[in-house]
């Protein structure tokens, strides 16, 4: 929106819940000054005069959160995920939900790319080795190559086509599953089982919720199968953890690399102890240019609202 606009529109107050790196913090905190959750518990008055909330997509916005604020018009997430909001709730009470898709779709899928590369190469075991002194006692050993393997996306959707266009260059065999067959040229697969027994390398994409959640189980991981390895930058809760955990010590599959977790942040997990798991700590999306793209789209998708009664990118429209 422009300034000019956006200056004119009357937004009552926003509560914050979580943090924000600091540029979109700045962001945020010039148009809005947001409010914390103190703030609403020491002031009554300010609690029922909350109009938004603005928050990200790992952090909880609960019912008995949103039963708090009688005055709630719009919750806006900086983020695609919108599974930690209960959207069912927030319809039925007229609120409107709106995320940030397509602008982290590029960073999401830079960071699959580097996670597969990182992961077959053991990047980060180069590192130590090289660090620690080894070279000059011997070759470091063998990785292994992403050209000719055979790269499985489950969820073919933005992001699941962002990953696949920038792994085309590197000769690879790529196919999907989804809930249903969409117009492109890869090969579909109607069962997450059938892909993970077709793929070398199996990417998790989806969108999180009830409908996926541990889509990826011990019999994905089975047919994955010994050499196969898997990436997960979709949510945390598209992979049984403790499946996973099982499959990597029974050596069912190869290797992991995960940005995302059941539980955030991953704290004494059991994945934390196989060398051969890389773990990155949620930052799909955590560049500085995505982060300051997708704080001014929720920005905008909150003074949007107050101006014309829509958000820009609504999950949840009114």
């Amino acid at each position: 929106m422009s300034d000019h606009i956006d200056k004119k529109v009357n937004v009552p107050p926003v509560l914050r819940i979580g943090e924000f790196p600091a540029n979109a913090h700045a962001l945020l905190q010039a148009r809005f000054a947001p409010v914390s959750l103190a703030d609403i518990d020491e002031d009554d008055a300010l609690r029922e005069r909350v109009g938004a909330i603005v928050t990200r997509s790992n952090y909880d916005i609960d019912i008995a959160l949103i039963e708090r604020l009688p005055s709630l018009k719009i919750i806006a997430t900086s983020g695609v995920g919108f599974d930690r909001i209960p959207i069912e709730f927030a319809r039925e009470r007229g609120i409107v939900v709106a995320n940030t898709p397509d602008l982290l779709n590029a960073a999401v899928a830079e960071l699959s790319i580097g996670l597969m590369l990182a992961l077959l190469r053991q990047l980060p075991q180069a590192d130590r080795f090289v660090r620690s002194g080894a070279w000059s006692q011997g070759a470091f050993a063998l990785g292994s190559s992403l050209a000719g393997k055979r790269v499985g996306i489950i969820g073919m959707g933005r992001i699941g086509k962002e990953i696949a266009r920038r792994l085309a260059p590197f000769d690879v065999d790529i196919a999907y599953y989804g809930r249903s067959k969409q117009a492109l040229s890869y090969e579909w697969f109607a069962h997450p089982n059938e892909l993970a027994r077709w793929s070398d390398i199996l990417i998790a994409a989806c969108p999180g919720g009830s409908e996926t959640r541990h889509l990826v189980d011990a019999a994905v991981l089975d047919a994955l199968g010994a050499k196969g390895v898997l990436v997960n930058i979709a949510r945390g809760s598209v992979v049984d953890e403790k499946a996973l955990v099982q499959a990597l010590e029974r050596k069912a599959i190869a290797g992991a690399a995960l940005d995302v977790f059941e539980c955030e942040p991953l704290g004494a997990s059991p994945l934390c102890a196989f060398d051969n798991v890389l773990l990155s700590p949620h930052i799909g999306s955590a560049t500085h240019e995505t982060r300051l793209a997708m704080a001014q789209l929720t920005i905008d998708n909150i003074v949007s609202f107050f101006a014309s009664g829509k958000a820009i990118t609504p999950v949840v429209s009114a």
